[in-house]
Protein backbone atom coordinates (compact mmCIF):
# COMPACT_ATOMS: atom_id res chain seq x y z
CA UNK A 1 0.00 0.00 0.00
CA UNK A 2 1.42 3.41 -0.99
CA UNK A 3 1.80 5.89 1.85
CA UNK A 4 -0.26 9.04 1.68
CA UNK A 5 1.81 11.99 0.50
CA UNK A 6 1.85 13.78 3.87
CA UNK A 7 3.23 10.63 5.52
CA UNK A 8 6.05 10.01 3.08
CA UNK A 9 9.44 11.36 4.19
CA UNK A 10 12.97 10.41 3.23
CA UNK A 11 14.93 10.53 6.48
CA UNK A 12 18.46 9.75 7.63
CA UNK A 13 20.65 10.62 10.57
CA UNK A 14 24.40 10.74 10.10
CA UNK A 15 27.04 11.23 12.77
CA UNK A 16 29.92 13.19 11.28
CA UNK A 17 33.41 13.75 12.72
CA UNK A 18 33.23 17.54 12.27
CA UNK A 19 31.71 20.26 14.41
CA UNK A 20 28.30 21.74 13.47
CA UNK A 21 29.85 24.98 12.17
CA UNK A 22 32.07 23.06 9.73
CA UNK A 23 29.15 20.94 8.50
CA UNK A 24 27.02 24.10 8.22
CA UNK A 25 29.62 25.67 5.92
CA UNK A 26 29.59 22.57 3.71
CA UNK A 27 25.84 22.98 3.09
CA UNK A 28 25.58 26.78 2.96
CA UNK A 29 28.55 28.04 0.95
CA UNK A 30 29.43 27.63 -2.72
CA UNK A 31 32.85 26.27 -1.74
CA UNK A 32 31.31 23.78 0.65
CA UNK A 33 28.67 22.54 -1.79
CA UNK A 34 31.27 22.16 -4.53
CA UNK A 35 33.43 20.08 -2.20
CA UNK A 36 30.89 17.23 -1.92
CA UNK A 37 27.63 17.80 -3.83
CA UNK A 38 28.26 19.02 -7.39
CA UNK A 39 30.88 20.86 -9.44
CA UNK A 40 28.76 24.03 -9.67
CA UNK A 41 26.53 25.60 -7.05
CA UNK A 42 24.87 28.92 -6.34
CA UNK A 43 23.58 30.06 -3.00
CA UNK A 44 22.35 33.33 -1.59
CA UNK A 45 22.58 32.35 2.10
CA UNK A 46 19.39 33.88 3.46
CA UNK A 47 15.69 33.06 3.65
CA UNK A 48 14.25 33.31 0.12
CA UNK A 49 17.75 33.33 -1.35
CA UNK A 50 18.63 31.52 -4.56
CA UNK A 51 19.83 27.91 -4.29
CA UNK A 52 21.04 25.79 -7.20
CA UNK A 53 23.07 22.58 -7.46
CA UNK A 54 24.27 22.12 -11.04
CA UNK A 55 25.65 18.79 -12.20
CA UNK A 56 25.89 19.88 -15.86
CA UNK A 57 26.27 23.67 -15.83
CA UNK A 58 26.67 23.84 -19.64
CA UNK A 59 23.46 21.89 -20.38
CA UNK A 60 20.30 23.71 -21.48
CA UNK A 61 18.20 25.33 -18.76
CA UNK A 62 16.01 22.71 -17.14
CA UNK A 63 18.63 20.00 -17.71
CA UNK A 64 21.50 21.27 -15.54
CA UNK A 65 20.48 19.89 -12.15
CA UNK A 66 18.52 21.35 -9.24
CA UNK A 67 17.64 24.74 -10.71
CA UNK A 68 15.63 27.77 -9.58
CA UNK A 69 15.29 26.65 -5.97
CA UNK A 70 14.89 28.81 -2.85
CA UNK A 71 16.21 28.79 0.68
CA UNK A 72 13.23 28.61 3.05
CA UNK A 73 14.96 28.29 6.45
CA UNK A 74 18.39 29.57 7.45
CA UNK A 75 19.28 29.16 11.12
CA UNK A 76 23.10 29.26 11.33
CA UNK A 77 24.77 26.06 12.48
CA UNK A 78 21.46 24.36 13.26
CA UNK A 79 18.83 24.30 10.48
CA UNK A 80 18.86 24.79 6.70
CA UNK A 81 15.89 24.06 4.42
CA UNK A 82 15.40 24.58 0.72
CA UNK A 83 13.01 23.70 -2.07
CA UNK A 84 13.92 20.83 -4.39
CA UNK A 85 12.79 19.57 -7.78
CA UNK A 86 12.60 16.24 -9.55
CA UNK A 87 14.85 15.11 -12.41
CA UNK A 88 14.13 16.41 -15.93
CA UNK A 89 12.73 13.05 -17.08
CA UNK A 90 9.71 13.67 -14.79
CA UNK A 91 8.64 17.09 -16.15
CA UNK A 92 5.21 17.18 -14.50
CA UNK A 93 6.84 16.52 -11.12
CA UNK A 94 9.87 18.74 -11.84
CA UNK A 95 7.52 21.71 -12.09
CA UNK A 96 6.44 21.04 -8.49
CA UNK A 97 8.65 21.50 -5.43
CA UNK A 98 9.45 19.34 -2.42
CA UNK A 99 11.42 20.42 0.66
CA UNK A 100 14.80 19.27 1.94
CA UNK A 101 15.68 20.07 5.54
CA UNK A 102 19.09 19.69 7.17
CA UNK A 103 19.23 19.81 10.98
CA UNK A 104 22.55 19.93 12.82
CA UNK A 105 23.30 19.28 16.48
CA UNK A 106 26.42 18.41 18.45
CA UNK A 107 26.73 14.68 19.13
CA UNK A 108 28.25 12.88 22.11
CA UNK A 109 31.59 12.29 20.35
CA UNK A 110 32.22 16.00 19.73
CA UNK A 111 31.08 15.87 16.11
CA UNK A 112 27.72 16.56 14.50
CA UNK A 113 24.46 14.66 14.27
CA UNK A 114 22.98 15.61 10.90
CA UNK A 115 19.29 14.85 10.44
CA UNK A 116 18.24 14.83 6.80
CA UNK A 117 14.56 15.09 5.79
CA UNK A 118 13.01 15.28 2.34
CA UNK A 119 9.24 15.79 2.33
CA UNK A 120 6.34 17.35 0.44
CA UNK A 121 5.60 14.47 -1.93
CA UNK A 122 2.47 14.25 -4.02
CA UNK A 123 0.49 11.15 -4.93
CA UNK A 124 0.63 9.11 -8.12
CA UNK A 125 2.98 6.97 -10.20
CA UNK A 126 5.36 9.80 -11.16
CA UNK A 127 5.59 10.95 -7.55
CA UNK A 128 6.42 7.35 -6.63
CA UNK A 129 9.20 7.38 -9.25
CA UNK A 130 10.57 10.67 -7.90
CA UNK A 131 10.51 9.35 -4.33
CA UNK A 132 12.34 6.16 -5.33
CA UNK A 133 14.87 8.17 -7.37
CA UNK A 134 15.72 10.40 -4.40
CA UNK A 135 15.85 7.52 -1.94
CA UNK A 136 18.74 6.25 -4.08
CA UNK A 137 20.26 9.66 -4.89
CA UNK A 138 20.42 10.98 -1.32
CA UNK A 139 21.38 7.62 0.22
CA UNK A 140 23.64 6.42 -2.58
CA UNK A 141 25.45 9.59 -3.58
CA UNK A 142 24.84 12.87 -1.73
CA UNK A 143 25.04 11.76 1.90
CA UNK A 144 27.87 9.28 1.24
CA UNK A 145 29.69 12.11 -0.61
CA UNK A 146 29.25 14.34 2.43
CA UNK A 147 30.61 11.59 4.68
CA UNK A 148 33.57 11.09 2.33
CA UNK A 149 34.20 14.84 2.24
CA UNK A 150 34.32 15.06 6.04
CA UNK A 151 36.68 12.06 6.31
CA UNK A 152 38.93 12.57 3.27
CA UNK A 153 38.61 16.15 2.02
CA UNK A 154 37.00 17.70 -1.06
CA UNK A 155 35.78 15.47 -3.86
CA UNK A 156 37.30 15.85 -7.32
CA UNK A 157 34.29 15.38 -9.59
CA UNK A 158 36.51 14.56 -12.57
CA UNK A 159 37.50 11.33 -10.79
CA UNK A 160 34.87 10.81 -8.13
CA UNK A 161 35.70 8.32 -5.36
CA UNK A 162 34.03 4.98 -4.77
CA UNK A 163 31.26 5.72 -2.30
CA UNK A 164 29.61 3.31 0.07
CA UNK A 165 25.82 3.83 -0.13
CA UNK A 166 23.85 4.11 3.07
CA UNK A 167 22.42 0.64 3.75
CA UNK A 168 18.74 0.10 2.97
CA UNK A 169 16.27 2.91 2.65
CA UNK A 170 16.81 6.24 4.33
CA UNK A 171 15.31 5.51 7.73
CA UNK A 172 18.37 4.91 9.90
CA UNK A 173 21.28 6.49 11.79
CA UNK A 174 24.69 6.27 10.13
CA UNK A 175 28.11 7.01 11.61
CA UNK A 176 31.10 8.53 9.82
Amino acid sequence: MTARAQERVLRAQIDLAADPEAVWRLWTTVEGLQSFFAPTARIDPRVDGEFEILFSADAPKGQRGAEDLRVIAFEPSSRFAFTWNAPPDLPDIRNQRTVVEIRLAPNSSGGTRLTFLHWGWGVGPNWDKAYAYFDKAWGGFVLPSLMHRVSHGPIDFTKAPQLKPLPGSMQHTYKN
